[in-house]
Parts: structure tokens; sequence; C-alpha cells
């Protein structure tokens, strides 16, 4: 019988010192200094810069203004948060084994990743190298700077591995944001069509009060200004994203070259701030929806899902999609009609029948 107590209370204090060892504490059973991947208070970081092998580079700091990248860009925040979560969440699973040893060495110094973290004073929180996938394709070499043994590193639940997170395409990193304006801090809205100008218009504010720039042709025809519709529109403006970067890319400029342009688009601030974009029909490619099946509302030549625009002074071309910006793309004469709905503009483009049409729109 004491015997028995004996063994049970041997067995109690070793449950518990597992338990403090391994989960109460989240003590690195390898050391801080050969294995110290993870980062668990991630508000403490104050700056990131990850380095690859080819001479690229990103700088993540923190500001009063929100992260930014390189001293110039707004971050983008699903990058920021996968990174974070990744740092907060990995942890080195064992040692790489004595067979793998060289070839994992060989991958850090030629195609692996630098990973640099600082606290908001300054201060290195820790530094660390991301390489390849390890052998059994479950985790991730990395070594700590200044240890000798790399280690296969993972995030629990996660299958894949990690060296496409900490990516230095500045592409990946920028925030996507075209335009961000809420409808009480514009001024003015443009939006002009080269090839059926008698749609163009432009929203004007002065002292509070609005005014709609327009072909006479078609305004003369219309019942008064349609404030309530004015609204509604500049709500269009409050968060529009692209898709992606596409700068650098030949194809993309060519295409541009050739391609008809679809709209301008000009939005100014209430304090000065302006976006200016330069939108095109995107070509239609083995890709487009409307290769099979016609869209009456775009050429059969281009994509029906995505078009292409030059923003921020001509410096960044990117991806823009159609859903996105379709309710952007109206005509002047939806402006001076009366309602439709009363919580939207109404979902096509036809002026109304005692309308008088130009012959080119």
């Amino acid at each position: 019988m004491r015997k028995t107590i004996l063994y049970l209370v041997i067995l109690a204090v070793l449950g518990i010192a597992v338990y403090f060892f391994l989960i109460k504490s989240n003590d690195n059973p390898y050391g801080q200094t050969e294995a110290g991947f993870t980062v668990k208070d991630t508000a403490a970081i104050g700056k990131l810069f990850i380095a690859d092998n080819d001479g690229e580079s990103v700088l993540v700091e923190r500001t009063d203004s929100g992260w930014v990248v390189n001293k110039k860009y707004k971050a983008l925040r699903s990058t920021l948060n996968m990174i974070l979560t990744t740092l907060t969440r990995q942890a080195a699973l064992y040692p790489v084994t004595k067979n793998a040893y060289e070839n994992v060495i060989k991958n850090l110094s030629t195609d692996g990743k630098k990973v640099e973290v600082y606290g908001r004073d300054g201060k290195k929180i820790t530094v660390f190298y991301v390489g390849g996938v390890a052998v059994n394709n479950t985790g991730t070499n990395m070594l700590m700077e200044g240890a000798k043994m790399p280690y296969v590193v993972q995030v629990q639940g996660f299958n894949g591995y990690l060296t496409s997170q900490y990516t230095t395409n500045m592409a990946d990193w920028r925030d996507r944001t075209i335009f961000s304006f809420q409808p009480d801090e514009i001024k003015s809205v443009s939006i002009q069509y080269p090839d059926k100008p008698i749609n163009s218009f432009a929203i004007n504010r002065e002292n509070g009060t609005f005014s709609v720039s327009a072909d006479t042709n078609i305004t003369k025809h219309l019942d008064p200004l349609n404030i309530r519709r004015i609204n509604v529109y500049l709500k269009y403006f409050g968060n529009v994203n692209c898709e992606g970067y596409l700068n650098g890319f030949i194809d993309t400029h060519e295409s541009i070259a050739t391609a008809p342009k679809r709209a301008t688009m000009e939005i100014t601030g209430m304090h000065g701030q302006r976006q200016h974009a330069d939108i095109y029909w995107m070509p239609i490619n083995k890709r487009s929806k409307n290769l099979t099946v016609a869209n009456e509302d775009v050429p059969d030549d281009y994509d029906a899902d995505r078009m292409y625009a030059v923003i921020n002074d001509g410096q960044d071309t990117v991806m823009i999609q159609q859903m996105i910006f379709k309710n952007m793309f109206r005509k002047s004469f939806e402006f001076y009609q009366k309602d439709v709905t009363p919580t939207q503009m109404p979902p096509n483009n036809e002026p109304p029948r005692n309308v008088m049409m130009h012959k080119n729109q």
C-alpha cells in the first residue's frame, strides 16, 4: 500500500513538472539561443527587416499612423497579420538530422532569408534565417543567428512550409488601396470616358452645395439634380482596392500601350488629397469568362472581369476588378433622374426614354 502511494506521488510530481516545463511555462526545451524562433509578444514588436540573397529586402516599421513598408508605403494588413501570427506560433520541432545537415546549411547560405525582429525601443529581439522545406515536407528549416544547429520549425496545425510567408516581394507588402474617401471628405469626383465623352461628368462640392458638370445635350432635357443620388454615389469611394501590383511586368505595359482607355477617374479631398486613375481594358485571355459566354457590357476583345489601372501619378500599374468599379462607372444623366429605389443607384445605365440621345452615346 505504501509503495502504491509512493508511486502515485512520484507520478503526480512528474506530471506537474512536465506540465510546467512544456505547457505552463511555454519554455523552449532546446533553449532560446539555439531555437528561439517564437516571439510571443507581437505587440512589443516595433520593426521587422527581411532580406534575401537576391538583394531584395523589406523594412516594416510601426509608426503613429500605422505600419509602413520601406519608409514609403502603407503596409498591407493581411500580410502583416500573417507574419505576426507566424512569429507567435512557430516553434522548433527538432534539430535537423545529421544526414540533412550539410544540405540545409548550404540552402540557408544560398537561398535563405534573414529575419530581424526589433522591439518598439529599437532593441533587437531575435534574428534568424529561414530556409526551405524540411525533408519530410512538414516543416521549415531555420537557423538562429550565432547558433550551430538548424532546426525544423513548424506552426502547429499548419502542414505547409513557412518560407513564402517571409516574403521580400514589395507587391505582397504594399497596401492595395486606390481610393479611401469618406463621403464628407470628398470635394470633387471626375469621371471621363474618352470613347463616349457625352457620358462624362464631374461632381463638385462648394460650401456644402453640390453641382454636376456634364454635357448639356443630356442634362437640359432632364429633371433637376438628384442630390440623394450624389450622396449615395460618393459612398462608393470609401474603400476601393486593387487586386495586385503589376509593376515590372513587360507584357502588362505592352498590353496597356495597345489597349484603349476605358475611363479616367480623379478624386479630390477637402484637404487637398488627390488620387488619379487611368483605367484601360484588359485584352481577353484564356482565363476570361467571356471567352465562351459574351458579356453585353464588355466588348468581345476584352476581359469581362478585370482591367488595368495606372495610379499614383503614373508610378504604379495595378489590376482591378470590374465588379468593384462598375458602380463608379456611371453616366451623367443618372444624376438628373428621379429615384428608382430609395437606397441605391439604379442597377443599369440606361437613360430614360424621354432623353434626347446623342448619336455617339
